[in-house]
């Protein structure tokens, strides 16, 4: 996969500058550059995924690593630092799986609607073999799989109407990401989808460009989405999972001694920021009524999953059938 050569010239640019910042480090000390496209805040799941991981780092080998963090798509949106990545210009990034799909079809297993009923069946899946399957898909391009954190499940804000059965997406325009997946299912459900950056989503529903857009609760509140929004609708819609990656390239570069520190406290700081994912949410989703968000559960899952069947036909020989039946034998279970 090529990067746009302006699009290299200006990713190259901006971890140079950063880079001068290591040059007085021991030559001992591991430099990395680590990006995200969202805000570096205390409820951010990107940002904790990140910081969890440094600090996991610097606990089990004390000044061997030095990290910069690049947050808030101040190295481009997820596809750029995927092939910075590639390209061995940037070292690490948490990436949501969504756009990991842009590498390998089979990651949009985890964008299948109303795949997962709850965040343990997600674990056990990511976390076992299939997850395992999909991580090590990414190598032959250039870039080494973590491990899964999570920023929850993704759900429904506009400024139409409550979502509270699938007839209530009609004709509310979406930001979704930028996915063929995501515009099927949405549009499976009635509503009209419209691809979009990160980076341009606020704006675009601060304008009125489109109604809203589907989010994980600790995105919402981390990105001030209250501010421009009046309906969140708990639709649950699709289970975000956040891929830990590093450079292969960087990750040849270490011992293999380093290679097993960083595996392990990935696995730790996964481990932590999935629990500090869910003891947020009860918080956030008070924060988020107090600043004047209404807030609704959907009651009949049922009503919205037989709206989306159609999407699991249309996927099945692009994700694999062999994976989405392994997956949902297991979540039966």
């Amino acid at each position: 996969m090529m990067m746009n050569r302006n699009k290299t010239s200006v990713l190259s640019s901006v971890l140079l500058a950063g880079a001068l910042t290591f040059s007085a480090q021991s030559q001992a000390t591991t430099s990395l550059r680590l990006g995200w496209t969202t805000a570096d805040s205390e409820v951010d799941p990107y940002a904790i995924t990140a910081h969890y991981f440094v600090e996991e780092l610097e606990k089990a080998a004390p000044g061997e690593f030095d990290v910069t963090f690049f947050p808030n798509h101040q190295l481009g949106d997820d596809t750029e630092m995927l092939q910075g990545m590639q390209l061995g210009i940037l070292d690490a990034g948490v990436i949501t799986g969504t756009q990991i799909s842009t590498i390998d079809n089979s990651f949009q297993l985890n964008d299948l609607p109303f795949l997962f009923a709850d965040s343990e069946q997600a674990h056990e899946i990511l976390d076992g073999e299939i997850g395992q399957e999909l991580m090590q898909r990414l190598e032959p391009h250039g870039i080494v799989g973590l491990g899964f954190a999570e920023a929850g499940f993704r759900n429904t804000i506009n400024n139409v109407r409550p979502i509270s059965t699938p007839e209530d997406f009609r004709g509310i325009k979406l930001r979704v990401q930028p996915s063929d997946l995501f515009l099927a299912s949405f549009r499976a459900l009635g509503a009209n989808p419209a691809p979009m950056a990160w980076s341009e989503a606020f704006t675009a529903v601060q304008q009125g460009t489109v109604d809203g857009l589907e989010i994980p609760l600790p995105v919402i509140y981390a990105n001030k989405y209250p501010e421009v929004t009046e309906h969140l609708s708990l639709t649950r819609h699709t289970y975000n999972a956040l891929g830990l990656l590093i450079s292969k390239q960087a990750m040849d570069k270490m011992s293999p001694e380093m290679q097993a520190t960083v595996r392990e406290a990935a696995e730790k700081a996964i481990q932590r920021q999935r629990e500090t994912v869910a003891a947020n949410d009860m918080e956030i989703l008070t924060q988020i009524e107090e600043q004047g968000m209404s807030i609704n559960e959907i009651e009949d899952v049922a009503a919205f999953r037989e709206s989306v069947a159609t999407v699991y036909d249309e996927y099945r020989d692009k994700i694999g059938g062999d994976l989405i039946d392994r997956t949902l034998q297991l979540i039966s279970k």
